[in-house]
């Protein structure tokens, strides 16, 4: 193994949904403290793959895997793994901005409130993390003066900066991507792009795209998938300059049916 350190490890990772086999004996890893893009055609396993690192897949019935994932060294199938500590250690954020319809401020704080001990919540816990959440996902100069506004009511930039910064007070060590800029336009892709490079290091990133021009503007490792299976797992740019299979050749240049 490699002396980097791992946010991430899949041993023979296989996944089915009823008699549908989604993932096929998927073995990788991911480092800590870097974007990580997922990458390959509709229907590859990509988000089926993003989903089993905190096993969002379950929520959805007659899901089974078999194999081995490893996040910051400990198997989140054992026995005792609590699901409430496993989505706090590794946060989502989907494809479309998911705002409470609540305020701005209830938002960020909401985590806190269903996770921690309500004699621990003190205004001024909760003032400090909104305000240090904000901040980090470039936020807080918007919006410091209209905490009480409604979130659905922002704009989609916003919205889904703010489905971030709702992570952020419950300290992630992993942040888990679904397209998260398929509903935006350009400015706000590119907006979303640089919060990530911003939070990159003080968190493992890994994130879904189509887009091939945004996993290699924004990503430092991809993996190409194809069918169910890893097939190219390396550094952004070799996999983009100097692919090692065919498939992934394929792929990136558009040639892939």
């Amino acid at each position: 193994m490699s002396a980097e350190p791992h946010a991430i490890e899949t041993r023979g990772l296989s996944l089915w949904y009823g008699s549908f086999q989604a993932l096929f004996d998927v073995s990788t890893d991911i480092r800590s403290g870097i974007i990580t893009s997922l990458i390959g055609p509709s229907g590859c396993g990509k988000t089926t793959l993003l989903r089993c690192f905190n096993r969002v897949n379950e929520r959805y019935g007659n899901v089974r895997t078999a194999g081995e994932i490893r996040i910051l060294g400990e198997s989140i199938y054992d026995p005792d793994v609590s699901l409430i500590e496993l989505r706090k250690a590794v946060g989502m954020v989907f494809q479309r901005p998911n705002p409470l319809p609540i305020s701005v401020y209830e938002n960020v704080v909401f985590g806190l409130r269903v996770h921690t001990p309500r004699t621990d919540l003190k205004r001024s816990v909760l003032d400090e993390a909104v305000e240090k959440a904000l901040t980090e996902v470039g936020l807080w100069k918007d919006l410091k003066d209209r905490l009480k506004t409604k979130a659905t009511g922002l704009l989609l930039e916003q919205q889904q900066k703010l489905c971030l910064a709702r992570l952020l007070p419950l300290k992630p060590e992993v942040i888990l991507m679904d397209e998260p800029a398929s509903a935006l336009d350009v400015g706000g892709t590119r907006a979303i792009e640089e919060l990530m490079f911003e939070l990159a290091g003080k968190y493992t990133i890994v994130i879904v795209t189509h887009n091939m021009a945004q996993a290699r503007r924004a990503s430092d490792e991809c993996i190409f998938m194809l069918m169910g299976k890893v097939v190219e797992h390396a550094r952004t740019e070799d996999l983009f300059l100097n692919p090692q299979n065919p498939k992934t050749a394929e792929y990136i240049e558009g040639r892939y049916a």
